[in-house]
């Protein structure tokens, strides 16, 4: 299967261009301001439309920086140690999911103290719409036609115009964008719906994303410059997924253990 060329230029204006990338990461943010305001207008929310807007600005700042520079510490180390500055040279690419998870980590905390509110409050508010920005951008990744997958001889297997093989491959960030994105927003929006142990519902998260993105690995190509860590089959991306399935999974068991909610609010 010809994968189907889309320009990457979504928009032109003289000498003005956006990009569908771009895009994609505005429709994740405005996608989750919009949601979040919703939610945010419930009696019993605690949340106002200014926190919410509050948190969707240092949530992106969190996705942008801390994906930068994860990609570059995780994924590219050796070319910023022979050229720190490459590490400001974003418009070259190069975001990693989990140094932006990191740094959304971080974003929560700091408006944790500016809200005064507890930090799972504010994380388990927001992580139920993370799921929209990630697959607006594994859709983004499609139309630029990268971060392509193995060789298949599937019948959806694509052959994409950015692969020096020329070869049929999965459409790996369509995976993604189905599992990271709309199968891990459902689970997400519909566990959240309901009150929840504090932690369990970013612990869901964990889970849920590490599951998908160790799955999908098994179908993306790795890396060229970093390959596989171990056979044919580990790579960097399953390596940094596998701690979020733990971590997650005990976040979930020790939220249970220790909620102390009424007894008619538990559920």
């Amino acid at each position: 299967m010809e994968f189907p060329r889309i320009d990457p230029v979504a928009i032109a204006l003289g000498p003005l261009q956006v990009h569908w990338y771009g895009l994609m990461y505005l429709i994740g943010f405005v996608g989750g301001w919009f949601l979040l305001i919703w939610r945010a207008g419930r009696p019993d929310s605690g949340w106002t439309r200014d926190q919410v807007s509050d948190l969707v600005f240092y949530v992106a700042l969190g996705v942008i920086l801390g994906g930068r520079v994860g990609y570059v510490l995780f994924y590219n180390f050796g070319k910023f140690l022979d050229d720190p500055l490459w590490l400001f040279a974003i418009w070259t690419g190069g975001m990693s999911f989990h140094g932006g998870a990191l740094g959304v980590l971080f974003a929560f905390w700091l408006l944790a103290r500016k809200f005064g509110k507890r930090y799972f409050a504010v994380a388990d508010f927001a992580v139920p719409v993370v799921p929209i920005g990630l697959g607006a951008g594994r859709f983004g990744n499609f139309i630029n036609g990268e971060l392509w997958g193995r060789p298949s001889d599937a019948p959806w297997a694509m052959v994409f115009p950015s692969d020096p093989m020329g070869v049929a491959r999965h459409p790996s960030q369509l995976y993604e964008f189905f599992l990271e994105g709309i199968v891990l927003f459902l689970v997400l929006w519909l566990y959240s719906a309901r009150p929840r142990p504090a932690g369990a519902v970013t612990g869901l998260f964990g889970v849920g994303y590490g599951l998908s993105r160790t799955f999908v690995e098994f179908f993306r190509e790795p890396d060229a410059h970093i390959g596989y860590l171990a056979g044919d089959w580990l790579t960097m991306g399953m390596l940094l997924s596998l701690p979020m399935i733990v971590i997650g999974a005990a976040m979930i068991a020790w939220a249970y253990k220790h909620d102390d909610r009424p007894a008619l609010k538990r559920g």
